[in-house]
């Protein structure tokens, strides 16, 4: 009797057992098919990214205007995320023609820095590869190509500024067509014709002025600068030397050379948004045709405009961006807004060279032109 209780026992608990096996609770362990449909997913991602880095070449050859310091942050960045070795060559002042002798066997994959109209002309002339990083419907079209051949990754305004211990706002000029004014003769200095910005500034002013006047009232304009120019300096730490001692009152640089001189130097300057707008000149970047490492260089150039290397730029290198996205996490300066002057890129890119012989040869007066010792 006392093994049937035992029995009937042993059996009831086998039964409450099997139906809380059955019961309406779910088993946490997964089925087979469902493991198997796991790790097939994960498989596929894996492969995904294994076929992407294989894609790309182990090398990526950069020609840049850029500071090495700078290329080498951002080659750095690079190659942590994708593995590709960066090779930079720095070619300030001849990197368009470097880039045109190479056209029929191309060493470089990216030209990396430089304006936009020399961009313009050399996707003309049939020197770059179109491409289509995920950030370039976030760009402001004044920044790229319309057909991707070149991003902007940097914006560059060119400022008007006075010494405000030598004028009050009253007294200072509120635009470019002031500088003509005989109350600032010999009150103004700036850059010789060997800066890039100062270059770019004259042919912004000679197509703004034409647009609007027509093209004899922009050499005519020139002309009258030129009389109001105390010196043409080819450093500009003597530029702002002059401004900052008094020697003159008046000029214009990159904005943040500037921002530099005034809170590292402690330069009593004043920043002026001119009523016609600042020229905002476009560093950019483009993938060469027909180059070595033509994956490489489409990667290069995805990261270089991306949101986290302008950004990595701007801190570093107080460099403002050309993404939105960027601007957030960039120094509180960068913030403000200014009037970019409405000027044609393609008329410049094919009028530059001969504006700027016409404005060398007839315009400027050598003897203001001061060098450093």
């Amino acid at each position: 009797m006392k093994m049937k209780k035992i029995l009937a026992s042993f059996l009831t608990a086998v039964m409450v057992l099997s139906m809380a096996g059955c019961g309406g609770t779910e088993s946490t362990e997964k089925q087979p098919e469902e493991t198997k449909q796991e790790t097939t997913e994960a498989k596929e991602e894996t492969t995904e990214t294994d076929e992407a880095s294989a894609d790309l070449e182990d090398t990526v050859v950069v020609y840049s205007t850029h500071g090495e310091d700078m290329l080498d942050v951002i080659a750095k960045a690079f190659e942590e995320k994708t593995g590709v070795k960066v090779e930079s060559i720095n070619l300030k002042g001849e990197l368009a023609d470097r880039v045109r002798s190479e056209k029929e066997n191309p060493q470089a994959d990216v030209m990396f820095g430089g304006d936009s109209a020399t961009y313009t002309l050399l996707k003309n002339e049939d020197l770059f590869e179109a491409t289509s990083p995920e950030w370039k419907d976030d760009l402001n079209d004044m920044y790229k190509d319309s057909e991707g051949y070149w991003y902007g990754t940097i914006k560059t305004p060119v400022m008007l500024f006075y010494n405000k211990d030598l004028l009050s706002a009253e007294e200072a000029p509120k635009d470019w067509s002031d500088l003509t004014k005989e109350e600032y003769k010999d009150k103004i200095v700036v850059r010789d014709s060997l800066s890039s910005s100062m270059r770019s500034t004259i042919c912004c002013l000679i197509d703004n002025y034409t647009k609007n006047q027509g093209e004899e009232a922009a050499w005519d304009y020139l002309s009258k600068l030129d009389a109001n120019i105390k010196n043409y300096y080819n450093s500009g730490s003597m530029m702002y030397s002059a401004v900052g001692k008094g020697e003159a009152a008046i000029s214009w640089a990159v904005l943040s050379d500037i921002i530099t001189n005034q809170v590292d130097n402690g330069m009593p300057l004043e920043i002026i948004d001119a009523e016609s707008g600042s020229v905002v000149l476009t560093d950019c970047i483009a993938a060469i045709k027909n180059a070595p490492h033509p994956n490489a260089a489409a990667a290069f150039v995805e990261f270089a405009g991306s949101a986290e290397a302008q950004a990595l730029v701007a801190n570093e290198f107080n460099r403002v961006p050309t993404l939105d996205a960027a601007l957030a996490d960039s120094p509180e300066w960068m913030q403000t807004e200014y009037k970019a002057m409405d000027v044609d890129w393609d008329n410049i890119s094919s009028n530059q060279s001969a504006w700027l012989e016409k404005w060398e040869t007839n315009i400027i007066d050598a003897n203001k032109n001061l060098a450093a010792n």
